[in-house]
C-alpha cells in the first residue's frame, strides 16, 4: 500500500499548485479546480472492500501535512479545503477520520483565528463542519507507532519548496500580539511618568514616541524589499547573465591565465631528462644546448682498474691474477687437488717380515 504515497502525493501537489496560481484562497475557485482533475475519482483505485479503509488512511494521512507550518496560507488553505473534500468523497463506511497530533493543535487553533481576524468566512465555515462532523481523530504522533516497525522521521520528508515562503525572521519575530503587547506596555509606561513627574522632563524621552507604528512600517518595508529581491533575482535567472557579469568574468579569466603563465612550471620527474638549458645569448652562434642524457654509472670492473691507475701500478696490477664473481676460471689456472693420505688399517699386511 505505501507504493501508492509517490502517486497520490504528486496529484495532490499538482491540484494545489493550481489552486496557488489563482492567487484567491476562495472555495468557489477550489471546486473549479476539484472538478476539472475529477479529483473524487481517486478513491476508485481501490474498490475492493477490504481495501478501501487502508487506501482512504493512505490519502489523508499524505493530505494532512499540507494544513500545517511550514507552508504558506494559501497552501494550508488548499490543503484544509482537500480534506473536506477527500473526507465527504471516500468509499469507507464508517468514514476514515483525519489524524491530527496534539502538538499540531495549536498551529490549528492560530490558523482559525488568523483567519477570522481577515474575513476568510469561508475557510472557517470549512473547518469548524468537519469539527461538527467529528471529522478529526486527536493523536499522540502524526502517524501510527507499531511494535518492532521502523518509525519514520518526519524530517526526511521531503516539502515542496513552491509552496514555502522565503525565511523571514523579523516577520516572524514581530506578529500582531507582540504589536499590541509593547502598545500596552508603551501606553503603561506613559501613565507611570506622568504620574510619577508633574513637569514633563526631557531627560526621560528616552523611548521614541509612535514606537508601535514605526517598528510595523519598518517590518512592512523589509518585508517588500524582500519581495521585490526574490522577484528581480527569479528574472534576471530567467534572463541570463548580464553585460557587465560577462564583462567581470573575461577579466578573471585573463587575471588567471597571465597569473599561470607568468609562474615557472616545474616539469615532472619522468620528463625532466628533456629540459632545456636556457644560455643567454652572448652572440650569434651561441645556440641554446640540451643537456645530455644521464650518466651511467661505471661498474666494478672499471673502478678497480682506475683505482691500481691512479696508484701508479698499473703493470704489477696488469700481472695479478683476478677472481670475477662473474667469470669463470680457465681450467689451466686451477690449482691441482692435493692427494689425500689415506691411513692404513692393516699395518701388518704391509709390512715386510724378512
Amino acid at each position: 500500500m505505501d507504493n501508492f504515497s509517490g502517486p497520490v502525493k504528486t496529484d495532490c501537489e499538482e491540484l494545489l499548485g493550481r489552486f496557488q496560481a489563482t492567487e484567491s484562497i476562495r472555495y468557489e475557485q477550489f471546486v473549479e479546480i476539484w472538478r476539472g482533475m475529477d479529483f473524487s475519482s481517486i478513491f476508485h483505485g481501490k474498490p475492493e472492500p477490504n481495501e478501501r479503509r487502508r487506501f482512504a488512511r493512505l490519502i489523508l494521512s499524505v493530505v494532512a501535512p499540507y494544513f500545517f507550518p511550514p507552508y504558506t496560507f494559501q497552501i494550508r488553505v488548499g490543503g484544509l479545503y482537500l480534506l473536506y473534500g477527500l473526507f465527504n468523497t471516500q468509499l469507507a463506511t464508517p468514514r476514515e477520520k483525519i489524524r491530527i497530533a496534539l502538538k499540531d493543535w495549536k498551529d490549528v487553533m492560530q490558523f482559525q483565528k488568523d483567519a477570522l481576524n481577515a474575513k476568510h468566512y469561508d475557510v472557517v465555515y470549512v473547518f469548524r463542519k468537519l469539527l461538527s462532523d467529528k471529522a478529526f481523530y486527536f493523536t499522540a504522533m502524526p502517524t501510527p507507532l507499531n511494535f518492532r516497525i521502523k518509525r519514520e522521521d518526519g524530517r526526511k520528508r521531503k516539502i515542496c519548496e513552491e509552496f514555502v515562503d522565503p525565511p523571514s525572521r523579523p516577520q516572524e519575530l514581530v506578529t500582531t500580539d507582540v504589536l499590541e503587547e509593547i502598545a500596552n506596555v508603551h501606553e503603561h509606561y506613559e501613565g507611570v511618568k506622568k504620574a510619577v513627574f508633574t513637569e514633563p522632563d526631557p531627560n526621560l524621552n528616552i523611548v521614541q514616541q509612535n514606537l508601535v507604528p514605526k517598528l510595523n512600517s519598518a517590518v512592512f518595508t523589509y518585508s517588500s524589499w524582500q519581495m521585490n529581491r526574490a522577484t528581480s533575482e527569479q528574472q534576471d535567472a530567467g534572463e541570463g547573465p548580464s553585460n557587465q557579469e560577462s564583462s567581470s568574468r573575461a577579466q578573471l579569466l585573463a587575471s588567471i591565465k597571465s597569473k599561470s603563465y607568468g609562474q615557472v612550471i616545474e616539469a615532472s620527474k619522468s620528463r625532466r631528462h628533456r629540459q632545456a638549458e636556457l644560455v643567454p645569448a652572448a652572440g650569434p652562434d651561441i645556440s641554446p644546448k640540451v643537456s645530455s642524457k644521464k650518466k651511467r654509472f661505471p661498474s666494478l670492473k672499471t673502478r678497480t682498474q682506475l683505482r691500481f691507475r691512479t696508484q701508479g701500478i698499473e703493470d704489477e696490477g696488469s700481472n695479478l691474477t683476478r677472481l670475477w664473481c662473474l667469470s669463470a676460471v680457465k681450467d689451466g689456472e686451477m690449482e691441482p687437488e692435493k692427494k689425500k693420505k689415506k691411513f692404513n688399517w692393516n699395518p701388518d699386511k704391509s709390512s715386510d717380515p724378512t
